[in-house]
């Protein structure tokens, strides 16, 4: 793969605050027309690597292209190729919803029609509407609708369904899915799992700062070759059988039951499982990391006070 294959290419990004290192070292490739999905805990540093892809922020160190060129030096052209939907946004309550998109519109020097932009978020009922009339989902629609006018090819949503209720956040779905079909380039930040595995294509672990696996919904973290766990009930009550060949395991069962096994099920760890021992495991690295830093500190100190 070539770098004009991707719309995102990071290498060796740090960025630094006073007394933190907020990203240290991450590697990233996010490539033209996917929907990547940036996981992590609170403070892992996803919010800071989005604003460095972004250009909100610079990095301290390494080497970061966004379409092409560095985003904290990116001009007013490099700018109108992204959209950004971020997790709060103001009411802007004096301007109808029409009037809001046709005024971004303005903005852009390709931009998509603002009708047709207002249909596909789903707010044509709502065109005159302002903001401060809108539901919780419909409001998020709008911020999507600011977000894509400007016919974007790369779009960051910053927590996108934050609130919803599950009817929206499904509607929603259909929206981003619409999107990706359409070619845009998407990185998503969330803490719904089952989001990401509805949406991305592939997926990004972050934490304590660093990307700690990077692969597709199925097979993060191995979870295609994981052992599955199969249950089901007979006479004596609910079973399990634990298996590297759940079909066979399965099969037999037919065979033993005759037909239909009452409560079959074969499940292989789901993406939170896999998600939650990833960060499990930095968590315990990074402690034994740090334990490990003191003990050198001690080490130092006592042979200092030898001398």
């Amino acid at each position: 793969m070539t770098q004009t294959d991707l719309a995102i290419r990071v290498r060796g990004l740090v960025k630094r605050y006073p007394g933190k290192v907020a990203v240290a070292g991450v590697d990233l490739d996010i490539h033209r027309g996917e929907v990547f999905a940036l996981l992590g805990p609170n403070g892992a540093g996803k919010t800071t690597t989005t604003e460095v892809l972004e250009g909100y922020r610079r990095a301290d160190e390494g080497e970061v292209r966004v379409l092409g060129a560095d985003p904290a030096r990116g001009d007013r052209l490099w700018r109108s190729r992204i959209g950004i939907v971020l997790q709060s946004s103001r009411d802007e309550a004096e301007s109808t919803v029409a009037e809001l998109v046709s005024h971004y519109a303005g903005y852009y020097p390709n931009p998509r029609d603002p009708d047709e932009v207002i249909a596909a978020v789903g707010l044509t009922d709502k065109r005159k509407a302002r903001p401060r009339k809108l539901s919780g989902g419909q409001r998020r629609r709008l911020d999507v609708a600011l977000g894509v006018v400007g016919n974007p090819e790369l779009l960051f949503l910053d927590e996108p369904t934050t609130g919803f209720d599950p009817e929206a956040r499904r509607q929603f779905w259909t929206l981003i899915e619409g999107l990706r079909t359409d070619g845009t380039t998407i990185l998503l930040t969330t803490h719904y799992l089952d989001e990401a595995e509805q949406l991305a294509d592939r997926v990004g672990v972050i934490a304590d700062g660093r990307m700690i696996e990077v692969g597709t919904p199925e097979t993060l973290g191995g979870r295609g070759a994981r052992t599955a766990r199969v249950t089901w009930t007979d006479a004596d009550g609910p079973q399990e059988l634990r298996t590297d060949r759940p079909a066979a395991e399965v099969a037999a069962l037919l065979a033993r039951f005759g037909g239909e096994v009452p409560e079959l099920e074969v499940r292989r760890p789901s993406l939170e499982d896999i998600y939650l021992e990833l960060i499990s495991s930095a968590g315990a690295t990074a402690v034994a990391g740090a334990a490990a830093d003191l003990a050198a500190a001690d080490a130092i100190e006592a042979g200092a006070g030898a001398l």
